[in-house]
């Protein structure tokens, strides 16, 4: 598990991202700069169009930028070539994705151990790992359920599980309460909370500033461009 301390394990510098439109260069991301130390709880708070989706596809590392500097952990992202930036993925990065995005023909432990399957993770091993973190989750007595048979929230549950299985550096969520009802979603952010607590690091994409508000630290990203906001001591 992540551990607080006063290392800065997380940096982007100057980061610029652009697309070709024809002949035309659109810059939808605009000279990022952006850090954090292991065990921040940060939401990145912006509407439609603003970037956010751009930039959580650099910080998970399906995306390279166009300009700047991005290390995690070290690593100069931007110089890894695709076999490296999928080791990262995998072993520093744990997704949370709005749509739980769990395999329908799995039961929730197969879906849980996923991950590890990926990772080279023996049987056994991968097994009692996944049945702890769906305990982590609540859902220890929802194992052998399959997909069709849990609620919203159990599934979103499952995945948090996932995400978690691995031990990853970052916990990266995309609107992780889009698709639930406001009870569900509140149980989900009180669960993030708990996992903060715990000293794991959170980035959270949002475009709601309620759901925002429950991270420590809160910043705005409006037309490609980051602003540091406010976070809530009590979140």
């Amino acid at each position: 598990m992540s551990t607080v301390n006063s290392e800065t394990f997380f940096e982007m510098r100057g980061i610029c991202k652009d697309y070709q439109m024809g002949e035309e260069t659109m810059r939808v991301l605009r000279d990022i700069d952006l850090s954090l130390e292991e065990g921040e709880y940060l939401s990145v708070l912006g509407p439609s169009g603003s970037g956010k989706s751009t930039l959580m596809n650099i910080i998970g590392c399906l995306d390279t930028p166009t300009l700047g500097e991005y290390t995690l952990h070290g690593r100069e992202v931007q110089e890894l070539d695709e076999g490296e930036l999928a080791h990262l993925r995998s072993r520093e990065i744990g997704f949370i994705f709005q749509n739980s995005q769990l395999l329908p023909r799995l039961t929730a432990l197969k879906n849980v151990e996923l991950p590890l399957i990926y990772a080279g993770v023996p049987p056994r091993e991968r097994r009692q790992r996944a049945k702890e973190m769906l305990v982590r989750v609540g859902l220890e007595d929802r194992m052998g359920h399959m997909p069709n048979q849990l609620s919203g929230g159990q599934q979103q549950r499952v995945a948090i599980a996932r995400a978690l299985v691995g031990n990853p550096s970052i916990l990266l969520a995309d609107e992780p309460t889009g698709a639930l009802d406001q009870k569900t979603g509140a149980q989900i952010m009180t669960l993030f909370a708990e996992l903060s607590a715990e000293g794991r690091t959170i980035i959270m994409i949002t475009h709601d500033m309620k759901i925002a508000s429950h991270a420590r630290r809160v910043v705005h990203i409006i037309d490609g461009v980051i602003t540091e906001g406010g976070g809530t001591e009590d979140a």
